[in-house]
């Protein structure tokens, strides 16, 4: 028996026994592509950087903002455009942001000043927030629950696949065009995805869910906006700090107003109730510790492949290809180890493959070259795929369709906060090991100082003064710092391991497969 598919601005999901939309994989496609700009614009911008700099005259307080301002802006409007795309419409709110996206790009592109810039960037963290929470909202409205895992895993692999494919594609523009093209490669990609989601892409929303509510929102945004600039500023001026500390303690004082909340209302924009769920909670500790372990790997390799093993933004963006092509051999037989062992023993596995592949790499010393990396790479990428990709799609097939976009939001909310964590906790680890293990015997106070901000400076220092024996120095106490922050960050995958294969139920619930096709079902009759 067979159904029509449904018309673009209603969306009639299918009850059990009847056949699922035929485009509905063209549709996923058209998402995948949505979610890949943006992830892959995460960290275009570690390659694109320096020549950006140069070319706006940027100082250090502005790149840093060039860089944070999408974080902070994608951080804090998680949660509202979650409930945004549950009440008006997770399509419209998708193809919202994919065109704020590509106009905030523009934007980017055409710019000769770092202040505009820093605006253009926080657009596009906006629209970033737009568009994450609904590509993963819109999968239960057009899959059958039986499908949902597998398109889950699609997505989700595209969604980690931009991190390591943007310095990829960093390097090539950057080798051929003006630094201008890292945003303006944005700008025919959203628009290819916005006619892609309009023509395959059926609308879903949920009537019911509560209307926008202004207090929250404010607390949401304001609180989650302030732990994610203490948490930047912290690694920079220091935990010490009066305006880190004021900025932790008010964010802390806004979430837990937010959270007090949330508990008094019976439809709220930050759904606690979803955690109940010991799958999604799980589900959701695990996917915050794997966002927290990766940023610490990937925030210490491309230094390390610029300034120890000298290549440039497309050689360091090449180099991560072996985690990239992990990443998509994990993707492959995911699904068939779930339905194997488990989603529980697949997060270990995923984890455990973290933590050797982080150890492994820790071992690096100031001899070793490329190779050892491909090797750990890899490694990683694979228990990359298998943790994240089973983490994301357990904790998405647990929730009820009209509670997606919501869902969604705090999910990947709580993914951002535990990548921002990362990022502060293992850049101040590799600050003080550096700072503690280079010799700067010999300089004068202030190149002592500059010396010890990072092996760039270093290096900089040891080509003006000619001291070649500086830069050895640097490079060795760079490795240093890396291979604690791998060390370190190897440590909590294993220990994260072990608290999933302890605390996480080890199958879902009985009824599980069949709760979406029954809410679904109850669900046909909305006015769309």
């Amino acid at each position: 028996m067979s159904t029509a598919p449904p018309t673009p601005t209603t969306t009639a999901p299918a009850a059990p026994g009847t056949a699922a939309d035929p485009r509905r994989w063209l549709a996923l496609v058209a998402v995948a592509l949505s979610v890949l700009v943006i992830s892959f614009d995460m960290t275009i911008l570690n390659v694109a950087l320096p020549t950006l700099a140069a070319q706006l005259q940027a100082g250090t307080g502005q790149q840093q903002w060039i860089v944070d301002a999408y974080t902070l802006v994608f951080a804090a409007a998680m949660l509202p455009a979650g409930l945004l795309g549950d009440r008006y419409g997770r399509r419209r709110t998708l193809t919202a942001g994919l065109a704020l996206f590509g106009l905030a790009s523009a934007v980017g592109m055409l710019t000769d000043s770092p202040g505009t810039l820093i605006a253009a960037r926080a657009a596009m963290g906006l629209a970033g927030a737009l568009v994450m929470p609904m590509s993963l909202a819109v999968i239960p409205a057009i899959f059958p629950a039986a499908e949902q895992r597998r398109a889950t895993a699609i997505l989700t692999a595209a969604i980690a696949g931009g991190a390591p494919l943007g310095p990829l594609i960093g390097g090539l523009l950057l080798q051929h065009f003006w630094w201008g093209s890292v945003f303006a490669v944005n700008v025919p990609l959203t628009a290819i995805g916005i006619v892609a989601c309009v023509l395959l892409l059926p609308e879903s929303r949920n009537p019911a869910a509560p209307r926008m509510d202004l207090p929250g929102t404010v607390l949401a945004a304001t609180g989650l906006g302030a732990l994610t600039y203490g948490i930047i500023e912290g690694a920079d001026r220091g935990w010490n700090d009066p305006l880190v500390l004021a900025t932790l303690i008010g964010s802390v004082l806004l979430l837990t107003a937010l959270v007090l909340r949330s508990r008094r209302q019976s439809d709220p924009m930050l759904d606690l109730t979803l955690l109940a769920d010991p799958t999604f909670r799980w589900s959701s500790v695990a996917a915050t510790l794997i966002s927290l372990v990766l940023f610490g790997a990937f925030f210490v390799l491309p230094l390390y492949f610029q300034s120890v093993l000298g290549t440039d933004a497309l050689g360091s963006g090449l180099r991560l290809m072996p985690m990239m092509l992990g990443l998509l051999a994990a993707a492959r037989f995911t699904e068939p180890l779930v339905t194997r062992i488990g989603a529980r023993a697949v997060i270990t596995l995923g984890l455990a493959l973290l933590g050797a592949a982080l150890l492994f790499g820790s071992r690096t010393d100031g001899s070793d070259g490329y190779g050892r990396a491909a090797v750990w790479l890899t490694v990683l990428g694979v228990g990359m795929g298998l943790s994240l990709i089973t983490a994301q799609s357990s904790a998405l097939i647990t929730l009820p369709p009209a509670r997606a976009g919501v869902g969604s939001g705090l999910l990947q909310t709580l993914r951002q906060v535990g990548g921002a964590v990362g990022i502060a906790a293992f850049g101040s680890l590799l600050a003080g090991a550096y700072r503690g293990a280079l010799d700067t015997g010999g300089l004068s106070a202030g190149a002592a100082h500059r010396a010890g901000k990072s092996v760039v400076a270093a290096d900089a220092i040891a080509r003006e003064t000619g001291r070649p024996a500086l830069g050895a120095a640097a490079h060795t106490a760079y490795v240093h710092g890396m291979t604690v922050v791998l060390l370190v960050a190897g440590l909590v995958a294993v220990g994260s391991a072990v608290l999933v294969a302890a605390r996480m139920p080890a199958a879902e619930p009985a009824g599980a497969a069949e709760a979406g096709p029954a809410a679904r079902a109850a669900d046909a009759g909305d006015p769309r």
